[in-house]
């Protein structure tokens, strides 16, 4: 998933230049740079809340909770919640608990999680991962979740099966655009 994610984010840059309609010679700059920047806005834009605990013990439990809300402008057809997890965490023995029918999967210290229903703009999905510490973590224990949303057309997400309806070389060309928003939660190791 890795090698898929990184192709898909160095074709967004080869998306733009297809996405953005032919300019006229005779125009001035500041209307290409406005019709370029509306090309990247991406389809939906993510607030995201997370909570963690302050403080916990080697060997304990780190509880995060992960509110993300579309505020649009339209509804994410595709879309992950995850993202990495501290070093001290075993990556085994870490629990959720999210809508029904959402699929997790670990990549390197990072799991994603699909959720499998279109969410509309002002929705929200909340998502809480336990993560159990090894007993030999030790002093702050930092970790970043978000949302990763992708600029997908109509049709080129299947959200019953929660996966792409197009081959993948065909994604690959098309260069479908990927955003980010995520925000970092530290906890502190104590004794």
């Amino acid at each position: 998933m890795r090698n898929s994610l990184t192709k898909v984010a160095s074709l967004a840059l080869l998306a733009g230049a297809l996405i953005v309609p032919a300019v006229p010679a005779s125009a001035t700059t500041t209307t290409a740079a406005h019709t370029a920047k509306v090309a990247d806005d991406p389809f939906a834009v993510f607030k995201i809340n997370l909570k963690a605990s302050k403080t916990a013990k080697a060997g304990g439990h780190i509880k995060y909770s992960l509110t993300a809300t579309n505020t649009g402008p339209y509804s994410a057809d595709a879309w992950f919640v995850g993202g990495q997890f501290p070093k001290g965490v075993d990556l085994r023995k870490i629990r959720y608990s999210a809508p029904k029918g959402t699929i997790c999967a670990l990549d390197g210290r990072a799991l994603y999680c699909s959720v499998p229903y279109v969410l509309e703009k002002d929705d929200w999905v909340r998502l809480v991962f336990d993560a159990k510490l090894k007993k030999n973590a030790k002093g702050a224990q930092k970790a970043t979740l978000g949302v990763i949303t992708y600029d997908v057309q109509q049709g080129m997400w299947d959200q019953e099966k929660g996966n792409w309806s197009l081959a993948q070389e065909e994604l690959e060309r098309l260069g479908i655009p990927e955003h980010g928003y995520a925000k970092s939660a530290t906890t502190r190791i104590v004794r």
